[in-house]
């Protein structure tokens, strides 16, 4: 701009006293989108260089500068109330810089350990300011305290007890402009401080006191048992405590926690209601006979209710492993289903919390998975309240500068643009006000929010670990540290609001209770009906009868719908054509290839009134092109869903294309069907070598969950596996690793081999009352393979069958010997045999290899007492697939004087070669090995 239009353009702004203000809101629209202010604005605001430290902040030397230049101007001043003054514009940035960087000067750690240089934008000098402008008034832009302008003495005052304070915030990394003012109003209008009556004081002070009062009860009572103490991080218990109370009454009817072993006991006692007596007698060594295994104390889940101002709040403590933050997904699956089942979209009526560790959540992948699954359209719960109980320390001796490379522990968080909250934990009511404000933000915007509770560690990582060893500093501090409830009790005593008589007459009540064995939580109530009904799907076993069969007719009305496309909806021309195929199926025209009976399925599930939840990276379409259950419009992108479309008032039906993830996701859908028995959910791996990275779900969860903790799963994995020269990445599902997990009948191995088997295997899921997992290696060439066909009435039958005997027309008498195998080899053996014309073999294929189906397979070599030579056929290698964990099965089903013998693989340490020709060359050799009559 020529310097004449500029200084014309100057001269007709208002740059006024009364619109400093506006001019605040002109740069920071400018901040958070250069676009959205005027050309000339944008020029100047170009102009000024950044501060170091802040991506979106400038220096205020230059700014100050640029704006006392127009001040200058004859024609134009900037006038605040008391006279014409340049240093308006310095104040606007020290208050942003209060809220940009206040949390790095806040009174955060309670043992004062934390050295922490003094953040210069922080200081008036760095504005140009001094003590010597105290007394001046100026206008305080969009500061929310409820006036227009303050002295600057007045206002610098506010702004350290805002920003540095207890509470140090995080949030000026966040995007949306609303947001960022809500929290603004929230924590200036009050200065950080909780208001609070004295009723709610005394209820701080009555978790406090319940905090100390059970770990000092537990360390006295079991000295040197493990307990993984919450001791130093007491405020813990009063914030879930508010938390629960303030979401009650804002309506939720239900909260789900997770957390690892650190406070798990106290929260059970002193939030969730547990009997402490029945924790007493777990520390003696009693035990419910109903569980197989059972689990350690620290890892054990709760549900009870707690009664709040608005009504009852189903409390869910989940269960949990070691593994550390791998029940947080697990939390916001169960969420998921629990919202799915009151029709809540919006998250309002069930409230996730998890709560981490610090070097837990920085080091933990899983943690930034299910912040980036927090809003995607299959996993979004409306926000997760997250606490960190930051003890400084990590889970044994590491010291901040081993466990992450930021300054904070939760910087994991700003990849959501979540707010944080750190507050010093020998501030209850601080950490109260955090705990408020935190969950009205979640509520307010349906976004994560976390609290970081900084406090310490009294005793090492377990108790009878000696801390002293390897922080000698920090443990001096502790030794000599008095407990919150201490502090807290002489804040109490010293402000008038408790008398030192009625803090010791809690205490004495607490310990009364734990004397008795009472339940120490006012709040708890027995539970009603939040929980859903799990009696139908409990006591069964495998082979309980059930209603399988549908009717043919059924099943072409269902083939109809699931292969009808709206005339106007216009798909890509290959998928027309697979619908095209999928309608002269319904026809009887053709035969059903794995797609149509897939899609079957589960039409005849949402048909009956059952949902159907389906995720994965591929699902909607499938990996393999075969699914096709979501259609995208080739003109405008619009979806069409057939299986949404099968009758009025059917059962829901959910396919999502999944974050790419495996762990979270597979954890997520564990969660719900863990709260949710009824319908079909289903998990795909987009090859099932892709299930190893969601390996501790299926070790920690899905085999053991029922004998650990008594706990029930329905989820059905569907692993795509098979041979077919693609390389060792894209082959093997691993199916050894999921046979070794096998005991107890904990889950289902299936290897289907026909549309008709995939068909009845997962209506079988849903159809039948008992909920085991099912693990399934899905295949991949067979979805198209000419052999690999079904009829209607081959699906009509409702019998998914664990051995298939011999389909060709061959004389038992003639068998010399009997091939047993699963998955796609079957299919190249039965060619090679047909090509072959060998009538002395017979080949029987196990599509169920778990729970082993011993009289079936008898039943099917019934015909075959003769025969000496039996032979396992697999395309994995030797000490891979089911060879070595299933060959007792086939060897105990044999008839007198038989013997087996192994055809496929040598043993391998890839899962398959990386070569075509070499792939072919081992494939021919397994196939003939197989076939060769001794």
């Amino acid at each position: 701009m020529p310097e004449g239009a500029m200084k014309a353009w100057i001269e007709s702004s208002h740059l006024s006293g009364a619109n400093a203000a506006y001019i605040e809101e002109l740069y920071e629209s400018y901040l958070d989108n250069s676009q959205s202010v005027s050309a000339e604005w944008r020029e100047i605001f170009q102009q000024l260089p950044k501060v170091e430290g802040a991506d979106v902040e400038y220096r205020h030397s230059e700014i100050r500068d640029e704006f006392k230049k127009l001040a200058q101007e004859p024609h134009k001043t900037l006038v605040v109330s008391g006279g014409s003054d340049a240093k308006q514009v310095k104040v606007l940035q020290l208050i942003n810089a209060f809220r940009f960087r206040g949390h790095q000067n806040a009174n955060l750690d309670p043992l004062g350990l934390w050295q922490r240089e003094k953040v210069r934008d922080l200081q008036l000098s760095h504005h140009d300011l001094s003590e010597n402008d105290f007394d001046r008034e100026f206008n305080i832009g969009s500061l929310a305290v409820g006036q227009e302008s303050m002295k600057l003495g007045d206002l610098y005052k506010a702004l350290k007890t805002t920003y540095c304070g207890s509470i140090g915030a995080e949030y000026m990394h966040i995007t949306s402009t609303d947001e960022k003012r809500w929290i603004q109003q929230r924590l200036e209008s009050v200065q950080s401080q909780a208001i609070l009556s004295v009723e709610e004081k005394e209820e701080i002070f009555k978790g406090l006191v319940a905090a100390d009062g059970l770990e000092k009860y537990l360390g006295a009572k079991f000295p040197g048992a493990k307990r993984f103490s919450l001791e130093g991080g007491d405020s813990l218990i009063p914030m879930l405590k508010q938390l629960i109370t303030r979401a009650g009454t804002q309506g939720a009817k239900e909260v789900v926690i997770g957390m690892a072993h650190r406070g798990r006991l106290n929260v059970l006692v002193n939030v969730m209601g547990k009997n402490p007596s029945k924790l007493f007698d777990e520390f003696g060594g009693k035990h419910d006979e109903i569980l197989s295994s059972g689990d350690v104390k620290y890892h054990q889940g709760y549900s009870s209710d707690f009664v709040t101002p608005g009504g009852n709040v189903h409390l869910a403590l989940a269960f949990n492993p070691s593994h550390l933050e791998i029940v947080n997904p697990v939390v916001m699956g169960s969420v998921r289903a629990r919202l799915d089942r009151r029709d809540c979209n919006a998250g309002d009526l069930v409230l996730p919390i998890t709560i981490h560790g610090d070097s837990a959540i920085a080091g933990q992948g899983v943690v930034q998975e299910t912040f980036n699954m927090s809003q995607a359209r299959a996993f979004k719960v409306g926000g997760t309240i997250r606490i960190v109980v930051n003890n400084q320390v990590g889970f044994t001796t590491s010291s901040p500068q081993d466990t992450r490379s930021g300054e904070y522990c939760t910087e994991i968080a700003k990849m959501v643009s979540a707010p944080i909250l750190h507050v010093n934990g020998d501030d209850p009511e601080a950490v109260i006000l955090a705990t408020q404000i935190a969950l009205d933000y979640r509520n307010e915007f349906k976004r994560d929010v976390v609290i970081d509770l900084v406090c310490y560690r009294r005793h090492g990582h377990n108790e009878a670990d000696e801390p002293s060893a390897t922080q000698p500093l920090m443990y001096k501090k502790v030794k000599k540290h008095p407990t919150p409830r201490q502090i807290y009790a002489e804040k109490l005593n010293a402000e008038g609001t408790l008398a030192k008589a009625r803090t010791d007459e809690l205490m004495a009540y607490y310990r009364k209770l734990l004397d008795e064995g009472q339940c120490t939580v006012e709040q708890w109530r027995p539970m009603t009906e939040h929980s859903v009904d799990w009696s139908p799907y409990l006591g069964h076993d495998w082979d309980d009868a059930y209603d399988h069969e549908i009717s043919l007719d059924k099943l072409k009305e269902l083939a109809n719908k699931v292969s009808s496309i709206p005339a106007d909806h216009h798909v890509h021309n290959r998928v027309r054509k697979i619908y095209d195929d999928r309608a002269k199926m319904a026809s009887g025209e053709k035969l059903l290839d794995w797609g149509m009976a897939e899609n079957l399925a589960y039409a005849s599930i949402v048909d009956a009134g059952e949902r159907v939840r389906i995720t994965g990276q591929d699902s909607g379409r499938g990996t393999f092109f075969h699914r096709h259950a979501v259609l995208h419009n080739q003109d405008d992108a619009s979806r069409y869903l057939p299986l949404q479309n099968i009758r009025e008032g059917q059962g829901p039906f959910d396919v999502h294309d999944s974050v790419l993830s495996e762990v979270s996701v597979l954890a997520f859908e564990y969660g719900y069907t863990t709260a949710e028995p009824s319908g079909l959910t289903i998990w795909e791996a987009q090859f099932g070598d892709f299930a190893n990275c969601a390996q501790v779900v299926f070790d920690q969860f899905i085999s053991s969950g029922e004998q650990k903790w008594g706990r029930l799963c329905g989820l059905t994995m569907l692993l795509p596996h098979g041979y077919e020269g693609q390389g060792p990445e894209h082959s093997s599902a691993r199916l050894e690793r999921f046979l070794q997990l096998c005991a107890d009948h904990n889950m289902q191995i299936c290897v289907p081999s026909t549309p008709a088997q995939v068909f009845n295997m997962l209506r079988r899921q849903v159809v039948r009352p008992m909920r085991r997992p099912l693990v399934v290696m899905s295949p991949k060439s067979l979805l198209r393979h000419p052999l690999a066909v079904s009829s209607l009435d081959d699906l009509a039958t409702g019998v998914f069958h664990n051995v298939i005997g011999e389909i060709d027309d061959i004389e038992p008498s003639n068998v010399e010997r009997v091939v047993f195998c699963s998955g796609k080899v079957y299919y190249e053996l039965l060619e090679q045999r047909r090509k072959n014309e060998q009538t002395n073999i017979a080949i029987i294929r196990i599509e169920q290899l778990y729970p082993f189906p011993e009289q079936e397979l008898q039943k099917q070599l019934a015909k075959y007492q003769h025969v000496k030579q039996f032979v396992w056929c697999q395309e994995e290698p030797q000490n891979q697939g089911a060879w070595y964990c299933s060959q007792h099965h086939f060897r105990a089903a044999l008839p007198k004087g038989g013997y087996l013998t192994y055809a496929g693989r040598a043993a391998s340490a890839a899962p398959a070669v990386g070569y075509m020709s070499v792939h072919v060359k081992e494939q021919q050799a397994l196939v003939h090995d197989a076939l060769k009559v001794e």
